[in-house]
């Protein structure tokens, strides 16, 4: 598999542990060297304060709370993001058509073209 994903900061906003594990495995196959977690909004917000993220990948709805702060910080700093979700109904991120949507579970192929769409284009490694 290609490493599209070489050399990026990716920070990742889910609160299901097993999902984080398994998300931060594909990224690591993808190239990634270097992924944050965040199983909160709070979480996220803080992190995002502190250190700059080359992309992000933000979970509609993490533990009940919507995650549309977090995307608005994202969006204030200049952060490419897409938007992952289990619920087939959820519409949070209807309205943010600018942005790729991956339904849990996805695959490893399908989380490398929505996040490689991201990448900025003066991005190298």
């Amino acid at each position: 598999m290609d490493k599209p994903l070489s050399g990026l900061r990716i920070l990742v906003v889910e609160d299901e542990v097993i999902i984080v594990m398994m998300i931060e495995g594909m990224l690591s196959d993808l190239g990634c060297s270097d992924v944050v977690s965040a199983p909160s909004v709070d979480k996220a917000l803080a992190l995002l304060d502190g250190q700059p993220f080359d992309i992000a990948l933000l979970d509609v709805n993490l533990g009940g709370r919507d995650s549309r702060p977090v995307a608005e910080a994202l969006e204030r700093r200049g952060v490419p993001f897409a938007y992952c979700t289990g619920n087939r109904a959820d519409n949070s991120a209807k309205g943010d058509l600018a942005r790729p949507v991956l339904r849990k579970p996805f695959s490893a192929e399908e989380l490398a073209a929505a996040l490689s769409r991201l990448v900025p284009d003066d991005y190298s490694t």
